[in-house]
C-alpha cells in the first residue's frame, strides 16, 4: 500500500493566538490538580511555552511590524 505524499488541509477558525492560549489555560488546569512533582513542573513549563508563543504570534502581527505601503 504507497502512502500519499499529500498533505491534509485543516481551516483553522481560531487564531493561532487564542489556540495557544487556550493550550496554556488547559494545561496549567490539569498542572493544579497534580501534587509537586515532575509530571506538575512539565506541564506547567509547556504552559508557559504556549502562553510565549502566543505573545510572540501577537507581537509578530502587530502593525508597528507590518511592511509599508
Amino acid at each position: 500500500m504507497a502512502m500519499s505524499n499529500r498533505r491534509r488541509r485543516v481551516t483553522q477558525t481560531r487564531s493561532l493566538e487564542e489556540r495557544m492560549a487556550e493550550q496554556a489555560a488547559k494545561l496549567k488546569e490539569q498542572a493544579s490538580h497534580l501534587p509537586a512533582g515532575k509530571e506538575r513542573d512539565d506541564l506547567l513549563r509547556r504552559a508557559k511555552i504556549a502562553e510565549t508563543g502566543s505573545r510572540i504570534n501577537d507581537w509578530l502581527s502587530s502593525h508597528g511590524l507590518q511592511p509599508p505601503n
